[in-house]
């Protein structure tokens, strides 16, 4: 097994520090992290796809206009999960399961692009994204970029299986080192993907939480920027709290059992890169920014 870190939507807000906990200047950085997985088997794994090419292409006519004129995504085609996988040498064909966090925009446009992926989400991330109720219901979720739903394998949340601690979901037709995890708050059905890979356990926690000093600062804190985002997008807040409660825990464990990361944070998405290439670890905040680009 072989586990690519992709940034598939980097954005560029204004906030600097303010959004992402680094930045120098007026401009922060924010990540869209998903992963390509080199399977024996099961040919190529995908974790979220980020924004697709189509995305890229005629952004106004697909992506809410409040949200991505909050987080001024580049809009390069080329950092597409599509162009990135080929930049790698596999081939789109490769790509025979999808496994999301949750529908979001930001994290299901790639969808379209794998029209022969079988999709794996939990059931009621699915039903709350075809009801699309309300405002937020409707700029969040967008249907255009998911194609064919009779892809769609959905699970519920009654499991039996136990993942350090937390509920853990076996998927079908892929191998035990592959789980989702659920994690609602975010929304209604948010969950983690739980990968074993060759140097252990790694826990892409998707959107339930924003940024690494939410699980690694003592009191946990969250740029003020990303902070108001975050409060702004979460479905079930009670929920999304206790679950970032339970992440600090399990990141806080003697010895650290599982590497824990998010979706936007940049810092961790080059300490991961860096970590799944086994090269030396990134010094500080300042050096992983400079990476990120």
């Amino acid at each position: 097994m072989r586990i690519h870190h992709l940034d598939c939507g980097p954005a560029r807000p204004f906030g600097g520090a303010l959004m992402d906990g680094a930045s120098p200047g007026a401009i922060g950085r924010l990540t869209c992290h998903c992963l390509a997985i080199e399977t024996p088997r099961h040919g190529v794994v995908l974790v979220d796809t980020g924004l697709g090419l189509r995305d890229m292409q005629r952004p106004h006519a697909r992506l809410p206009w409040l949200n991505a004129g909050l987080l001024r995504f580049r809009f390069d085609p080329d950092r597409t999960m599509l162009r990135q996988l080929r930049h790698l040498g596999l081939s789109p064909r490769d790509v025979r399961h999808i496994v999301m966090t949750h529908l979001d925009f930001d994290h299901a446009g790639g969808l379209v692009d794998f029209p022969a992926a079988r999709v794996h989400l939990m059931q009621t991330e699915a039903a709350a994204a075809r009801a699309r109720h309300g405002l937020m219901g409707r700029a969040r979720w967008r249907p255009a970029q998911w194609g064919d739903q009779g892809r769609w394998i959905t699970y519920s949340e009654r499991t039996t299986e136990r993942w350090f601690g937390f509920d853990a979901v076996a998927l079908e037709g892929l191998p035990p080192e592959l789980l989702l995890i659920p994690l609602p708050g975010h929304t209604p059905g948010h969950a983690g993907v739980a990968v074993e890979g060759p140097r252990g356990w790694m826990l892409h926690a998707g959107d339930a939480y924003f940024s690494r000093s939410e699980l690694y600062d003592d009191p946990p804190r969250c740029p003020p920027g990303t902070a108001a985002y975050e409060w702004l997008m979460a479905a079930l807040p009670a929920q999304q709290q206790a679950n970032q409660r339970r992440l600090r825990e399990l990141a806080r464990a003697e010895e650290a059992p599982v590497a824990i990361f998010c979706t936007h944070d940049p810092v961790e998405y080059v300490a991961m890169a860096v970590w799944a290439e086994q090269q030396p670890r990134v010094a500080n905040d300042a050096e992983a920014m400079a990476a990120a680009g």
